[in-house]
Formats: C-alpha cells, structure tokens, sequence
C-alpha cells in the first residue's frame, strides 16, 4: 500500500512493458468492454441516423395544378461547376474577332433601400442615397447573355476602386480612386483571340493596365458593351451576445457614360439593352441622348457567397457528426475515469510502471477505432445522404474529390482527436461526470454559442477546441463579395486545417499535462 502523499509505485521493474504489447493490452481491454464499445457503434450510427432523418425532412415539393415532385431551384453554375450571382443590366453589342471598347465613366450613383429606425423597410419600396461598395459599372466582354457564361470586365466600384474581374471568382485591383462627377474614369477593355485585358486612365491619353485574363475556349463571335450592377443590400440594425437583426434589400445603382468608341467588326446598328437575370424587382433600363449612356441596374456578377441555406453542402450530410461528438466525447471520459473509479488503475500501472506509456497507448487505442469506425461510417453517411438529399429536390453546392477526401477524413479526425481530448482531461480530473462536463463545454459549447451569434462570438472558433469544426468547411471566403462569413451560414474564421491544428493543440497540451499529473499524482 502506498501512504499518503506517496505515488503508488510498482516493484516490476521498468522497460519490461513494449509499447506494442501495451496498445495490444488497451485494445483487448476496450473491445472487451460492451458498454464501450455499444458507445462506439452508437456514435456511428448517430452519424448516419441524424443525416438520413435530416435529408428525409428536407423534401421540397412543387406548389401547383399536380403538385409534382420537382427539384429545388439551384443557383446559376458557372462553367466549372461555381455556384455564381450573374444578374445585371447589359448594353450591348455583338463583337466578331478582336476589337476594343472605350468609355469615359462620369457619374456613378447608387440607392439603397429606405429603413424605418427598427430596420424594417420603409413599406413604399422608396430609396435613400447611400455607397453599395461593391456596386459596379463598367466595360465588359461575354460569351452570350445568358447566365454562367465566361465574361471579363473592368470596372469602377462603389467603394474598391477600379477593378478587374472575370470569371466570377477572379478579382485585380486597380487605382483606388472612387468616380465623383469632378473626376470621371476612362476605362478601356480589348479582345485579342481568348486574351481580354483591362486597362484605365484618368484623361483618355495615358493608360495603365488593370489586369489581363485567357477566356479559354471563347467563341469568335460574343457581346461586349456597358454594364452596371449593384449587390443586396443589407445592414445589421442591432447585434447582441447571442444573435443579432439583419434586414435591407435590392439596390440600384445609375452610371452614366460618353465618349463611346469601338473597335473591331462591331454592327453599324444601335445598342441593344438586355436584363440579365432576375432584378429582383428594381427598375433597369438604359437612355440614350447624343453620345451619352445613362444605365441603370441590379444585382451582382459574382462567386455566390454561402450555401444558398438549407445547408447544400456536402459537408450537410455529416451534420450527424456534431451529435456523435458528444457521444465520443462520453466515450473518451470513461476509457479512462472508469479505471479509476473501480481501482482498476492500480493493477494497470503495476503491469506497466512507466505511467507516460499506459497513457499514450490507451490515446492510440482510441484514435485508431474512433477514427477507423468514423471514416467509414463519414464515407457510407455522405455518399447516402447525398443521394436521398438529390433525390428530394435539394441543390449540394459542388466540391471537387480533394474536398470531398478532406472532409471525409477532417470528419472522422475531428472525432478521433476530440475523443483523446476527453481521455486526457479525464486523466486530470479522474472523474467521468466532470470529465465530460469539461469537454463538453470547451468543444461544443463554443460552437453552438458562435453558430447562434452572427459576430460576436466568431472569436470563439480560433481560440477554443471547437476550433476544429473548421475541417468539414466547404465552402470559400471572397473579399469581392459582401457577405455575412459567420459559422453560421457555413463558414469558419480559421481554414479548415488551421481549425483543426487548433483542436491538436489544445489536445497535445491536454495530454502533456494529463502526463504529468499521472506521473506525479497517487492513483
């Protein structure tokens, strides 16, 4: 017997335990276990279970004559497959071969909706003066006028300056200047074979390039001409701990051009004005009167920010893994506090006195089964889930293999590694209820508080284990698209394996100190 204030020490000699023969020892005490292995299984099965029943309840139906089955509207698809906003107002051209379009941009005004103080719209549809910072007016080259399809444009904004962007996700910045009518913009954008280059100038003489781009696979034959486009505009009226009201609308923006010139096999004809896409409402339109263009229009030509709601990623179908974490979470705990509620730690320690090891074997023990058991249940639950959630109507935003990979292995990681996070702080507290309790409250805690809050608690997803939610995130971060880039509309302050170094971290200094403690502490 160890007196007080002694460790517990056992007369074996050290070195005669094999790290190897340990894990062996941990694997054969855990599957012999019912109650942790029943924890296991039933933390997979919540996995698939919570994801099918999430599916089965997002059926859409048709609202009509035969109430058919239909598909969800999906958002317009880009030619690689990008989920894209592709709604303004186009005044155009048809453009064969190479040629070259020039403008003076004079004024560049935008609207946005009036609000009532408590955030509400002003019940008239009326429209106060205000900056849409990214609202857009400018030159801009397309394959046609039908949504998704390439284009390059340069372009004075609301508040960025000039820019260059094309293909939805690509963005050059240029000078900074905004466009007051004291000091119009002259803009400039060339076609020469697939190669569109933009270029800007303060007096029509002296240019400087903005940006150049290879539209590969553009036809001879495309539209080119004025385009303005202003985003929705929204604004968040109060924030408070936990949530906060946002509200605002379409906007308008009007830009007005002169000193119109063209290059290039282009129709002696007039121009011709085409809404592309939904206004959503708002009044577009162009006038023109002696060499002058007034344009009017909406919407935004853009990557599509978040997930469109209903959570139409792929990374949806894994929601079930939040639940499973909770229950491997439990089963990490009692791996280990179970030991030392029943004194079970006593005879473990004696057949290996090197404290360290029996640590570090009973964390690759649980690493290994969690995540072997959640990357298969991660790949069986997505590959289902997906299926049943097409097959009810609902749009999955695409990901390529690599992502699809990473959050098939981030799932089961996040699983594995949060469930050696509890074992350690269940080797420092030694009590299951308190163990889970802990880790409940550093990993899951946070992520609900910063999905509830639209802001002010997003610190919450860099500093804290919750951190490693971040690998399942499938979604991207634009900086030329407003948007609100929170936990909850899918996306995460940290990349996915920053998030997830994040939760190693927090894990590795769990376990060192877990160490310690074992070593020094009587069992």
């Amino acid at each position: 017997m160890s007196t007080p204030g002694t460790s517990y020490r056992s007369s074996m000699a050290a070195g005669s335990d094999r790290f190897p023969h340990l894990v062996r020892a941990e694997f054969t005490k855990f599957r012999t276990v019912r109650g942790w292995v029943v924890g296991l299984i039933v933390g997979a099965g919540l996995v698939f279970a919570v994801g099918v029943l999430s599916a089965s309840g997002s059926q859409r139906s048709c609202v009509g004559p035969h109430g058919h089955l239909c598909v969800a509207q999906a958002p317009t698809l880009a030619a690689g497959g990008e989920a894209v906003n592709d709604q303004f107002y186009f005044v155009h051209q048809q453009l064969v071969g190479d040629g070259s379009l020039t403008a003076r941009l004079t004024t560049f005004d935008q609207q946005i909706p009036a609000l009532t103080d408590n955030g509400a719209g002003s019940g008239g549809g009326g429209w106060k003066a205000g900056v849409v910072p990214w609202a857009k007016a400018g030159l801009i080259v397309k394959e046609n006028t039908i949504q998704g399809s390439s284009y390059a444009a340069v372009m004075a904004t609301g508040a960025h300056g000039v820019r260059m962007q094309y293909q939805y996700t690509q963005d050059v910045a240029g000078s900074a200047e905004t466009v007051p009518k004291a000091a119009p913009r002259w803009l400039r954008l060339t076609r020469s074979g697939d190669t569109v280059t933009g270029f800007e100038s303060a007096d029509g003489h002296s240019w400087t390039q903005v940006g150049s781009t290879r539209l590969t696979g553009l036809p001879s034959s495309v539209q080119v001409g004025l385009f303005v486009a202003s985003p929705e505009y929204d604004v968040t009226t109060s924030q408070q701990i936990i949530g906060s009201s946002t509200s605002g609308g379409p906007s308008q923006a009007t830009a007005t051009f002169d000193s119109l010139s063209t290059q290039g096999q282009l129709p002696a004809g007039s121009w011709q004005g085409t809404q592309v896409g939904d206004p959503g409402g708002v009044a577009t339109g162009f006038t023109q009167s002696a060499g002058s263009f007034t344009v009017s229009g909406s919407g935004d030509i853009a990557p599509l920010a978040g997930d469109g709601g209903d959570n139409n990623t792929i990374s949806g179908s894994l929601i079930g893994a939040f639940v499973a974490l909770i229950s491997m979470v439990v089963l990490g705990a009692v791996f280990v506090t179970s030991e030392y509620r029943r004194g079970l730690i006593r005879t473990t320690l004696v057949a290996s006195p090197r404290r360290v090891r029996v640590l570090a074997a009973k964390a690759v023990v649980l690493a290994s089964v969690v995540f072997t058991c959640g990357l298969v249940v991660s790949a069986v639950t997505m590959w289902f889930v997906d299926n049943l959630r097409r097959n009810n109507g609902t749009y999955i935003a695409s990901a390529s293999s690599l992502t699809e990979i990473r959050v098939t292995v981030g799932t089961a990681a996040l699983l594995a590694v949060t469930s050696v996070f509890a074992l350690a702080v269940g080797a420092i507290l030694r009590r299951s209820a308190s163990a889970v309790a802990v880790a409940i409250a550093l990993v899951v805690l946070p992520y609900i508080l910063a999905v509830s809050s639209v802001g002010a608690l997003q610190w919450l997803l860099r500093v804290t284990p919750a951190a490693g939610f971040a690998v399942q995130q499938t979604l991207h971060q634009y900086p030329q698209v407003d948007g609100v880039y929170v936990a909850s509309a899918g996306y995460f302050p940290l990349s996915p394996w920053q998030g997830f170094a994040v939760l190693l971290a927090w894990t590795a200094v769990a376990l060192g100190l877990a160490a310690f403690l074992l070593r020094t502490r009587d069992v």
